[in-house]
């Protein structure tokens, strides 16, 4: 049916007309928002005082006393639920004749009365999952599926869809296309009124196995990777509070666009970070060329990382000698070479190899005391294993490694390089990844993001990284292996989420396909799956960016977009000295309609833009900045737009977006990216040229 709406107002209970459906649903949302009031209330009066042993029982129990009050807040101006189920039968129930089904409230997270009943179920729950995926085809024991619309938090609209009326052929919801299509002020917001069955599919995937998301521009797929850390957490919250959960994003504006979604899920624990933030052991302060940075970033320093590691290893040639009361027990050289040797050939951590050593030595030693009639136990050979001869000797055999000086010789001692290198990288290579000025000490070297990747892996092969629950991966098109690698390494025994779009990768490095992708993190088993079907971005705009999808990522297809209205699209072409003004002039047209706008140019060309703006008395944001009504223009490097969503789209001169990058074909991704930013309008204002792939 139709949706039907009045003009939003308080409802007093005893006020409420039975005959409006409207008016009956407002007082079910005025009772919900009371009883979630009621179970923030229990929390807060809890007294824990007398139920704790210590003060460090009370700290614990305080501080998630404290995050069920946080998860337990009403938010003014988030619907509490969006969605009803009217089921025909009890779940669970046998489908007998004239059963009665169950309604349920689908929402944000549950809602309980005093009796404990549920008045909304949190989307998450499986009595939820047919409000996602039913249909007329397979209505999933569901008689009516209800929408809600809401303006400011105010329940005004509702929609139902009967999915009994099998012949009546599937329609498309007036609500849920005006949830998607609502201006964003603000950061990112949660998709949990709109999400769709392929989308929903990906979110309840298991926890047992990783994904991979290959979504177009639009598709949702940074809030289907959200979201499903909000289910997983769900469905396995005892597992994940043991193991961890991590979001990683490509910069610190992306999170802090995005940081928002899982609080409002009232999901408050869930760390964020960028790759540069994991491999942070040594401050970074220098850059690399494109090339150097892609040698650095390739697979294939793994191993030349692995034989400078083991290069410190060598062959004992003294026997080790332990004095013990009046007898001296001794190990010939050779035999320790054995020990040596097979641990090498086990291929275990370079750490726990060392701290291996003195124990099989003062095993070595304990066999010979069984054999001259003495008894020793556990305690005798933990001491053998701290006698100072085995000291030496391990430390002579076996030294220390400390990862950043390992890195800090690589890069900067050329015989030590080559000796490592080769056979791996050629003799240019070797010669691409030197320093031109060798640092003196770690604290010195301007190291550059691609070393602290390098220091991470040598980190790594001397002592296991700790590994999480789960990990969500964001753009992940941009990485190298050997970041791939870092991020592998912290979700070995866990599994992840991986998130991207190879036709967005703007990085000389960036992965080529899934597969090789997915093996340099170590999930070469991960499912891949595709999202086509665009959400946000409007029609034309998604078929003006699709043009260059054959000159950057000639296997993909191109998007399509279920936005019934085709959106604001203008081309403009301008004289060279008219071009800062007619940006400005589109910047003032699209502040003049609702919602978000974002001026993206070329890195070089924000600076001028920037001025431009503040002489024109239009005040404007930084990517990451929260928008409000007063600020709602921000100026975005074309370099930091990836990610991030405006309403309103003004993108300037597209040439110079190309011509920033290193090649024409990294130009033409990044200014792929730069075009499906828009959620209800684009302007492209130039004076060069289009590029060609355009025309």
């Amino acid at each position: 049916m139709p949706a039907q709406s009045m003009p939003a107002q308080s409802m007093p209970a005893q006020a409420v007309n039975a005959n409006d459906p409207l008016e009956r649903e407002r007082a079910h949302l005025a009772s919900s928002r009371a009883a979630l009031r009621a179970m923030r209330a229990d929390v807060e009066a809890l007294d824990i005082k007398d139920v704790t042993a210590n003060w460090v029982n009370a700290a614990v129990l305080q501080r998630q006393i404290d995050e069920r009050i946080a998860a337990l807040a009403d938010l003014a101006h988030t619907p509490l639920f969006f969605g009803r189920l009217d089921y025909l039968h009890a779940p669970g129930a046998e489908k007998a004749e004239g059963a009665e089904g169950e309604r349920f409230y689908i929402g944000r997270r549950h809602v309980h009365d005093a009796d404990g009943d549920p008045m909304v179920i949190d989307w998450r729950a499986p009595v939820s999952q047919p409000f996602y995926r039913a249909s007329k085809k397979d209505p999933m024991d569901v008689g009516t599926r209800r929408r809600f619309g809401y303006t400011g938090g105010e329940l005004t609209a509702y929609e139902d869809e009967d999915l009994t009326d099998a012949a009546g052929g599937e329609q498309a919801s007036r609500l849920l296309q005006t949830e998607i299509e609502r201006p964003r002020v603000g950061p990112m917001r949660d998709i949990v009124a709109t999400i769709q069955p392929e989308q929903d599919e990906i979110v309840r995937a298991g926890i047992g196995g990783t994904v991979c998301v290959q979504g177009a521009p639009g598709t949702g797929k940074t809030a289907v990777g959200l979201h499903r850390v909000a289910y997983l957490l769900y469905a396995h919250r005892e597992r994940l509070a043991r193991t961890g959960t991590l979001v990683i994003g490509p910069n610190r504006s992306f999170l802090r666009y995005i940081e928002q979604v899982l609080p409002a899920l009232g999901e408050l624990n869930v760390a964020q970070a960028t790759v540069d933030d994991l491999v942070g052991h040594v401050e970074v302060r220098g850059t690399d060329t494109a090339e150097a940075a892609r040698v650095k970033g390739d697979a294939r320093m793994a191993e030349v990382l692995r034989r400078a590691v083991r290069s410190g290893v060598t062959m004992p040639v003294e026997p080790v000698v332990v004095v013990r009361g009046s007898r001296r027990w001794r190990v010939p050289a050779y035999e320790i070479e054995e020990i040596v040797r097979e641990l090498l050939d086990r291929d275990i951590r370079y750490g726990a190899a060392r701290d291996a050593l003195p124990q099989r030595i003062a095993h070595a030693v304990l066999v010979r005391m069984e054999e001259a009639g003495e008894a020793p136990d556990d305690r005798v050979q933990d001491a053998v294993a701290r006698n100072a001869a085995v000291k030496a000797a391990v430390k002579a055999v076996w030294p220390a490694v400390d990862p950043a000086k390992l890195v800090l010789r690589l890069l900067s001692d050329a015989e030590f390089l080559a000796e490592h290198a080769a056979g791996v990288l050629t003799e240019d290579e070797q010669r691409t990844v030197l320093w031109a000025r060798p640092a003196r000490s770690v604290r010195s070297a301007k190291w550059s993001a691609a070393d602290a990747v390098l220091i991470d892996e040598a980190t790594d092969l001397v002592a296991r990284t700790p590994s999480l629950g789960h990990v969500v991966l964001d753009e992940a098109q941009d990485l190298s292996p050997m970041q791939y690698r870092a991020v592998g390494r912290r979700c070995t025994t866990g599994s992840a989420t991986i998130l991207g779009d190879l036709a967005q990768g703007t990085t000389p490095w960036a992965t080529s396909s899934w597969a090789e992708a997915l093996t340099h993190l170590g999930k070469p088993e991960a499912a891949v799956e595709e999202l086509t079907q665009g959400f946000r971005v409007p029609r034309e705009v998604i078929a003006y960016a699709s043009r260059l999808l054959p000159a950057i990522a000639p296997g993909l297809a191109a998007a399509t977009s279920m936005r019934e209205s085709p959106g604001d699209f203008a081309v403009r072409a301008v004289a060279l000295d008219g071009l800062d003004d007619a940006v400005l002039a589109a910047c003032r047209e699209a502040l003049a309609r609702e919602g978000s706008v974002g001026l993206i140019a070329a890195d070089a060309r924000v600076e001028v833009l920037g001025e431009a703006l503040a002489g024109a008395g239009l005040p404007y944001l930084a990517p990451g900045e929260e928008t409000t009504e007063a600020a709602r223009l921000t100026l975005v490097p074309a370099s930091l737009a990836k990610g991030l969503e405006y309403d309103y789209v003004v993108l300037d001169e597209p040439a110079a977006v190309v011509a920033g990058e290193p090649d024409e074909r990294t130009g033409l991704r990044r200014l792929y990216v730069a075009l499906t930013r828009a959620v209800s309008g684009l302007t492209v204002v130039h004076a060069e040229p289009l590029p060609g792939a355009l025309g």
